[in-house]
C-alpha cells in the first residue's frame, strides 16, 4: 500500500504544481487578475505550491526505499516525472481549450512509458 499512497500524493502533489505554475495563466486570460503585480501572482502560485509540497514531501519520504518504501530515489523521480506531464497534459486539454495534442505528444508518451520500463528494470 506504501507504493499506492506515494502515487497518490505525487498525483495530488503534480496538480497542485500545475494550477500553481500554469493556472495564473488562465486567470490573467479571464481578466481576473491581468492587473495584478507580477509580485502578487508569485505569491498567489507560492500559496497554492505550499499545498504542493505538503502532498510531495511526505510521498517522497514513505515512498523512498531507505524509508521502507518500495522506491529507490530514481524511481520516485521518474515517477513524479510521468505524473506530472500527465496531469499537465490533461490541465491543458481541459483549461486551455486552444491547445490541441498531437502525434508527437503521443510519441512522447510512448518515450515515458519506456523510461518506467527501464528504471524499474532489474
Amino acid at each position: 500500500m506504501t507504493g499506492f499512497y506515494t502515487v497518490l500524493l505525487l498525483v495530488v502533489s503534480n496538480i497542485f504544481m500545475t494550477f500553481a505554475w500554469y493556472g495564473h495563466l488562465k486567470l490573467q486570460e479571464m481578466r481576473l487578475i491581468d492587473n495584478w503585480p507580477l509580485i502578487g501572482v508569485i505569491l498567489f502560485s507560492w500559496g497554492i505550491a505550499l499545498f504542493e509540497y505538503s502532498c510531495q514531501v511526505p510521498a517522497n519520504r514513505i515512498g523512498f526505499v531507505e524509508n521502507g518504501g518500495p522506491f529507490n530515489l530514481v524511481q520516485l523521480k521518474v515517477i513524479q516525472e510521468v505524473i506530472s506531464l500527465t496531469v499537465f497534459t490533461v490541465f491543458t486539454l481541459i483549461v486551455f481549450k486552444g491547445e490541441a495534442f498531437h502525434w508527437n505528444h503521443l510519441a512522447a508518451f510512448g518515450c515515458l512509458i519506456l523510461a518506467v520500463y527501464f528504471v524499474f528494470m532489474k
